[in-house]
């Protein structure tokens, strides 16, 4: 993804990605990919998830796809997930949802 990302802009351009701290996103490998690419990585706060936005959608994802389920296989699972992606972003606008993410960060931030 994050080559991706880099691709669409100019390789003089510097861009800055905001990541958790999850240690996966700090090993040598990923440093020497910043360095190599003009890309600068800020972390955020230890125990501060909701700081980072994509955060509350999780909720929903996990009430209506996974809570409570036993897919046998990644692939299995996959369907769901993309059907809820899908039907999210088809009622992105609705005020229901809206309130819940709201609610969710400011229940986090408190």
């Amino acid at each position: 993804m994050c080559e991706q990302i880099r691709a669409r802009y100019p390789a003089a351009t510097r861009l800055a990605f905001i990541l958790d701290n999850f240690s996966v996103h700090k090993g040598d490998e990923v440093r020497d990919w910043a360095d190599a690419n003009n890309v600068e990585f800020a972390y955020t706060p230890h125990y501060a998830s909701w700081l980072n936005r994509i955060e509350p959608q999780f909720k929903g994802l996990r009430y209506f796809c996974l809570d409570g389920t036993d897919h046998p296989d990644h692939e299995t699972q996959a369907e769901p997930i993309a059907d809820y992606i899908d039907w999210r972003n088809a009622h992105r606008d609705d005020p229901k949802l809206r309130h819940l993410t709201r609610r969710q960060l400011t229940r986090k931030a408190a």
